[in-house]
């Protein structure tokens, strides 16, 4: 298990938001934390402390008053931390160039793929084409409903048909490097892991997948290492004290590395 840290912007601020909450209307979202510092300002910690992997999400849409702002954050931490962070929100072939020229290791795909209840697998080609299959991170937010998770899309509000299952992680790893999978229902909330999806991701183990959503406790830490057979990565947002939450940084990096 490794530690991947994030760095959520929205509005041109460094945020940790309830993960159901965000809207394009209005660039609407219940915060749990909005930082004082930069981001330029955590790329810099995470690099003083020589962590890779870790990810810039940008909440806003392109269409947004705010996408401007919340951009120009993104583009300062990817020189602050050249090659040590990725990049996500509202990437698409045309734009991914600028943000991998800008210093990210991978660019993170979410609607471009995912959009509209389904998966445009002509969109999933046109950017591995586009940026390389070795640079190219798919981010998959799901959502319970009955039995199984499946794949949410248009701001997590929208089920596809897609359930998150071994077969679908087989085919779409065929286009990326490297997975970044939201636990939509806990996202934000810091309440504790979805256990069946960690152990379902667990149990594949092909591709690097870093898990989201709802880590609050070292008992968390503990599960998510045990089902995902210690395969699997890990972010922590609003839990953790960088971001006003309880557990202490210093300490879970200690976790982490032992």
């Amino acid at each position: 298990m490794e530690f991947r840290p994030c760095i959520d912007i929205h509005n041109g601020k460094v945020k940790q938001i309830v993960g159901k909450s965000l809207r394009d209307a209005g660039d609407a979202a219940e915060e749990n934390f909005v930082a004082a510092q930069d981001a330029a300002w955590f790329a810099h910690l995470y690099k003083e402390e020589g962590i890779c992997g870790g990810h810039i999400i940008m909440l806003n849409a392109k269409d947004s008053v705010y996408y401007e702002a919340t951009k120009t954050q993104a583009l300062a931490a990817l020189a602050e931390y050249p090659g040590g962070l990725q990049i996500g929100g509202g990437i698409t072939p045309e734009t991914a160039g600028e943000f991998l020229a800008a210093g990210a290791s991978h660019v993170i795909v979410t609607s471009y793929v995912f959009s509209d209840g389904r998966i445009n697998y002509e969109n999933l080609a046109r950017m591995t084409e586009a940026v390389g299959k070795d640079r190219l991170v798919l981010d998959i937010s799901c959502r319970k409903r009955g039995e199984f998770y499946y794949i949410v899309t248009d701001r997590w509000q929208k089920f596809t048909d897609e359930k998150v299952s071994v077969p679908l992680l087989n085919r779409l790893a065929e286009y990326c490097s490297e997975f970044l999978i939201h636990a939509v229902d806990v996202e934000g909330q810091s309440r504790g892991i979805e256990k069946e999806l960690a152990t379902l991701l667990g149990s594949w183990g092909r591709l690097p997948v870093t898990y989201a959503g709802g880590v609050g406790s070292f008992s968390d830490l503990e599960q998510l290492k045990t089902l995902g057979k210690n395969r699997l990565h890990v972010t922590i947002g609003s839990a953790l004290d960088l971001f006003g939450g309880p557990l202490a940084y210093d300490r879970v990096m200690e976790y982490i590395n032992q």
